[in-house]
């Protein structure tokens, strides 16, 4: 009986954990989607969103240390929860990068790009797919599937390096420029940090799995 609550508890647990990442994939869309769209409101709706996500982390947060300090758990079981604890910290910090690019939007919201957005959203795409798989392979306990999602960051890296060196040469060509190449170069910049976040996950899921730490950044 007492087993039987631990796992019912540690359910719930895994689908507020879930819930968290719904929630983070979704401001992910919707922060470039608001500066590609320059929809104001919908930067808006990210930045109040945040606010559910950060209650979510604490909840686990405080059950999970609810759980070690009550149950004492060992092994696998203590894995799990350690998992857990960590990949919504990472969830978390996730979100705030979202939070960071829907500012970008509202602080542009009067301006003209400078060009047409097409590689950021081909890159935040893709930033959303490997959150959503990486969550699969969290909900599978998939090893290798996590690997393969980490594997994706290289993309994610290469998307950066062509943003930036895109926006160097226009902010050279042209000092008027400056400012709004600053905020496009830093939304990219969110969009990789998210990514490598991703990877920790990843590191997580195989530690859940073998109990081993590994580096996938290499």
């Amino acid at each position: 009986m007492v087993r039987r609550v631990f796992e019912d508890r540690l359910t719930e647990l895994h689908e507020t954990l879930m819930a968290m990442g719904l929630l983070v994939e979704e401001a992910i869309y919707k922060s470039v989607k608001s500066l590609v769209d320059k929809n104001v409101e919908l930067a808006l709706e990210v930045v109040l969103d945040d606010k559910q996500i950060n209650e979510y982390e604490i909840e686990i947060e405080t059950k999970c240390f609810e759980f070690i300090a009550l149950q004492q758990p060992v092994g696998t079981d203590l894995r799990r929860i350690a998992t857990m604890l960590k990949v919504a910290t990472d969830l978390e910090r996730m979100a705030d990068h979202a939070v960071s690019i829907a500012k970008a939007t509202i602080r542009l919201k009067n301006e003209t790009y400078l060009k047409p957005l097409i590689d950021i959203p081909k890159m935040a795409e893709l930033v959303k797919e490997i959150v959503r798989e990486s969550l699969d392979a969290y909900i599978a306990l998939d090893r290798e599937a996590a690997i393969e999602v980490s594997k994706k960051d290289d993309q994610i890296d290469k998307y950066f390096s062509m943003i930036f060196l895109e926006l160097v040469e226009i902010m050279q060509q042209d000092k008027e420029r400056i400012h709004q190449a600053i905020h496009f170069l830093l939304v990219a910049q969110h969009l990789e940090r998210i990514g490598d976040y991703v990877t920790n996950v990843c590191e997580w899921i195989v530690y859940l799995k073998t109990g081993q730490l590994v580096d996938l950044n290499k």
